[in-house]
């Protein structure tokens, strides 16, 4: 077990770090960090990065090596797996928003590249989007933006939607930023907004009893606790009756009414991109966040038929997935 003072001596050193000691260690192949939220759910999506890697001419075990650590829900793992990198001397770590604020405390000399990440301009990972700073770089899922575009969807497939409910992790910066923009575009568009609460397993299902069909939906802030508890809270929801706008197809796929946002693959072979450049010599500071450029809509008719609800022609003639 490592000490707090063992752990303060190890990132103190990582400061000192020069970046070319890192990369010229002779014999070492370079080493990426990745750090992810759950195995299970972001298997297809490493598989992208992966792929993407081997087209750049890195091949895992050969020409590069991976270390991946996966979080699982579980947010104070996140400065033991930064640590573990600062210990490996990785060449750069690659991680989700909700991690990265936690890598960027671990070490100021290390390249980051976060994928997924909702607002890293008023979250603090970077400066701007065009001139990131210092040693963070990435790309934007975009969540906070695209808020209006999900309760809109909600409003259309839901007749006589009242309210939207915004069950949010509040221990996730990006997640709350998330959740308010989604209370500013429901109030616009006539819709009353509660923000539920939740810090731990036990809260999810106190805060989805408050909810009442048909008059709420539920709308699932981004973030990786979320994620990791994908299952009981559609099922939670399910069995309220209550229709849910989640943050990827894999929710839907479990029963989740719909999601919409940026396609998950398509970032990760992104942030491919990101670390060849990375690898080749190029400072985080001088690659810009990019923001997605493809959005994917799914939608699962089994929940809906559950749910009493017709999807909409227009609805269904704009979706990338549907489920029956």
């Amino acid at each position: 077990m490592m000490t707090r003072r063992a752990f303060a001596t190890l990132l103190g050193g990582a400061v000192a770090w020069p970046l070319t000691a890192r990369a010229q260690q002779p014999g070492k192949l370079p080493t990426i960090g990745f750090l992810g939220g759950t195995a299970s759910i972001w298997s297809s999506w490493t598989a992208a990065f992966v792929a993407r890697l081997r087209e750049l001419g890195w091949v895992e075990g050969r020409t590069v090596a991976i270390e991946y650590r996966w979080a699982e829900g579980r947010p104070e793992r996140v400065a033991e797996f930064a640590a573990e990198f600062i210990h490996l001397k990785v060449d750069a770590i690659v991680t989700n928003d909700s991690a990265a604020p936690g890598v960027k405390q671990a070490t100021s000399i290390i390249p980051i590249v976060f994928v997924l990440g909702i607002d890293p301009v008023r979250s603090g990972l970077v400066a701007s989007l065009a001139h990131p700073g210092g040693n963070v770089t990435g790309l934007s899922a975009q969540n906070a933006d695209i808020a209006g575009k999900k309760v809109e969807l909600l409003r259309e497939v839901v007749p006589g939607l009242r309210r939207v409910a915004i069950l949010v992790n509040v221990d996730s910066n990006q997640a709350l930023l998330e959740a308010g923009e989604t209370v500013i575009a429901a109030q616009k568009i006539g819709l009353d907004a509660v923000t539920l609460e939740i810090r731990r397993a036990a809260d999810i299902a106190p805060a989805i009893g408050t909810l009442k069909s048909p008059s709420d939906a539920l709308y699932l802030a981004f973030d990786a606790f979320l994620a990791v508890y994908r299952t009981r809270i559609i099922t939670l929801a399910l069995s309220a009756r209550l229709p849910t706008m989640c943050n990827a197809p894999d929710h839907v796929q479990a029963g989740g009414l719909m999601s919409y946002g940026p396609v998950f693959a398509d970032q990760l072979r992104r942030a491919a991109d990101y670390v060849d450049k990375i690898l080749h010599g190029t400072k985080p500071a001088d690659i810009p966040v990019e923001q997605p450029t493809k959005f994917d809509l799914a939608v699962n008719l089994t929940t809906a038929k559950a749910l009493g609800l017709t999807i909409p022609a227009t609805v269904l003639a704009i979706a990338d997935e549907i489920i029956e």
